[in-house]
């Protein structure tokens, strides 16, 4: 245990070592979570505004309305993602990404993206409806469905982005390189994610802990500071975690498909431990 957390550790290093490289991959999770907001709010706020906003009042076309969202939310996520693997792998190539090439490369694949973005959305939105209709068993069974359709599509932007198919071939690939390999060809993002809940735990303590006592003190002002200042840092976590997960991605297909090439910020050692074959 103590020697995987410790591998998470380094492919957290490695995928830093690239953005640290090309600061500008942040930017990306940033405008991601800024379109989605633009959206939703173009969206809301009219029907809130007619007070219609509730699942009796849409009746029949909240399903529709459910699946539209959903169809906007894979699209802007899935954008921004190829857009951010497909900079990182200008970087781990030799080059020198900017933002802009990052988001030509997203706009190029905008009709493979919609088109995926309707096939995730489906798989989702199916998830979702029977799990709301199943007992507790069920629903551990549907999230298990829904493991196994993350990992199956984990290298569906690296993909898009290298290869000229369309979304349903990306997704076949993506589950041959899965069922092909094995091992711990996942523990570096599953790695990534425990790295990640142990700094929001850090978080959570330490901010929450220091709120606790300048409340009880009385001290508003510090207090008010300390819950931005942990709103902050809460944001740039999420932010640097989906990017490096973004540029785990990238680094892990590109090692995968180019029979171990070495990668940039990514030793072979680490990656051959993050990638076995079966």
């Amino acid at each position: 245990m103590a020697g995987r957390f410790s591998r998470s550790l380094e492919l957290a290093q490695a995928s830093w070592s690239v953005i640290r490289a090309d600061k500008e991959l942040l930017l990306f999770p940033v405008l991601s979570v800024c379109a989605l907001l633009l959206i939703v709010g173009s969206l809301a706020v009219p029907v809130l505004a007619l007070g219609r906003f509730t699942p009796e009042a849409l009746g029949e076309s909240a399903y529709l309305f459910a699946f539209f969202f959903y169809v906007v939310s894979y699209f802007i996520a899935l954008f921004f993602n190829t857009a951010l693997v497909g900079a990182a792998m200008i970087r781990m190539d030799g080059g020198n990404p900017t933002l802009k090439d990052g988001l030509a490369i997203a706009w190029a694949r905008v009709g493979k993206i919609l088109a995926y973005a309707v096939i995730a959305a489906t798989v989702g939105l199916l998830l979702r409806a029977i799990e709301e209709r199943v007992g507790w068993l069920g629903r551990i069974v549907v999230k298990l469905v829904g493991v196994a359709w993350a990992l199956a599509t984990f290298m569906v932007v690296p993909v898009l982005v290298t290869r000229d198919v369309g979304p349903v071939d990306a997704v076949k690939e993506s589950a041959n390189l899965l069922r092909e390999t094995w091992g711990e060809n996942l523990i570096g993002n599953a790695g990534l994610s425990v790295v990640f809940a142990v700094a929001y735990f850090a978080l959570f303590i330490v901010c929450g802990g220091a709120i606790f006592f300048a409340a009880t003190a009385n001290m508003a002002f510090l207090a008010g500071t300390l819950l931005l200042a942990g709103i902050v840092t809460f944001l740039f976590l999420s932010t640097l975690q989906a990017t490096m997960q973004g540029v785990y991605s990238a680094a892990l297909y590109r090692y995968a498909t180019k029979n171990g090439a070495p990668t940039p910020g990514f030793s072979g050692d680490l990656m051959s431990l993050a990638f076995k074959s079966k």
